[in-house]
């Protein structure tokens, strides 16, 4: 009983999700790292296709690709609709939840997210809509200054510049350590290749799963607390990262937030389930009550509130149109440095999001 109501929740979290996570969060952090200049170069030349840009950035999983877009639109690079296509198509870290529960369905949905924000961006540029003008024709009290970019460091000069404490890189080796074993394991038991109990059958009764799982799901849970449970480490520089490692530590650190959270929506709904019998099936959040919710709670700033959300779907306590209607509206952690550089512009970009969540969640909701 207490396996499957405590133990096999959280190993889940890491096995079903964490593992998977981890090595896309280094996939993309290694691209941005090598590549991110390019394609930030090349979209402050063509401000044209500014919300076709924006909406590939912010359709890649997580908030790197939208976050790096918030300074440049500070210091007028890029549009407004180029930002508000970003915030429209990214469905921040809980984009990676869907990816391991389900990759096929989250291709379906990233490519709508995709079209979304790209016609939203592209509206909001044709009629002109951008909060910063306004301030532009007035003397600002304390104004962006355009101060070029710090060289990033290379070779030996790299590896010097990225140093960071000791602990930090103990805990993310840790969980790189068991991140590899759970991902060898995790793989053939997910997709149905392997029985579980044939493992533990060949370990003495040891289940690596469940083993590997909870050891994770703990490394997960010791680096969120070492990071004062903050809501993420998605900020500008983690966006950009200076080297390899760093990527491999910011991704570490990622995906045990992301861990975390989706551990505690599936302990949450394993516990609420199994103790009172509720699946799901007696919450309003179905039809347009449901979509304005899913609506409501993407105007939440932050990843996490998003990533339990979408764990109750996966967990399947939520229907597909509040859902869809929770991706769109949700901007992830890019919302936040931009209001820390244009405030107006974060509170009506937000606010814009919502029209086509609620549009296009009642299309799904018609649909369906």
């Amino acid at each position: 009983m207490m396996v499957e109501l405590v133990v096999r929740p959280l190993a889940d979290a890491f096995m079903q999700v964490g593992v998977y996570v981890a090595v896309l969060v280094a996939v993309f952090g290694w691209l941005r790292w090598r590549y991110g200049d390019r394609v930030t170069d090349g979209l402050t030349r063509r401000p044209r296709i500014g919300p076709l840009v924006g909406a590939l950035l912010g359709v890649s999983p997580g908030c790197g690709g939208a976050i790096i877009l918030m300074p440049l639109y500070a210091r007028g690079k890029v549009s407004f609709g180029t930002v508000v296509a970003a915030l429209t198509a990214t469905m921040g870290d809980s984009s990676w939840v869907v990816i391991a529960a389900n990759p096929v369905f989250a291709l379906k949905i990233h490519a709508l997210l995709f079209v979304v924000g790209l016609a939203t961006g592209y509206v909001v540029d044709l009629l002109g809509i951008d909060p910063a003008k306004a301030l532009d024709d007035r003397p600002a009290k304390h104004p962006i200054k355009e101060t070029p970019a710090p060289a990033q460091p290379t070779g030996a000069l790299a590896v010097l510049a990225d140093t960071v404490p000791r602990r930090t890189r103990l805990m993310s080796a840790a969980f790189w350590a068991l991140t590899i074993p759970g991902f060898v394991v995790s793989v053939p038991v997910v997709f149905h290749a392997v029985d579980p109990s044939l493992l533990a059958t060949a370990l003495a009764g040891i289940d690596p799963y469940l083993v590997i799982g909870c050891c994770g799901t703990l490394a997960a849970a010791l680096i969120f607390m070492a990071g004062r449970g903050r809501f993420a480490d998605d900020t500008v520089e983690t966006a950009e990262p200076r080297s390899a490692r760093a990527a491999l530590r910011h991704s570490a650190h990622e995906a045990s937030f992301i861990t975390v959270w989706v551990a505690v929506a599936y302990l949450g709904w394993q516990v609420l389930s199994t103790t009172t019998g509720f699946d799901g099936t007696q919450l309003a959040l179905t039809g347009v009550l449901g979509v304005l919710l899913g609506a409501v709670v993407g105007l939440i700033p932050g990843c996490a509130v998003q990533i339990v959300f979408t764990g109750l779907y996966v967990s399947g306590g939520l229907p597909l149109p509040t859902l869809v209607a929770n991706a769109v509206s949700q901007d992830g952690d890019a919302l936040i440095p931009l209001a820390v550089l244009r405030r107006r512009s974060a509170v009506m970009a937000t606010l814009i999001t919502t029209v086509p969540a609620v549009t296009v969640g009642l299309a799904v909701l018609w649909l369906l």
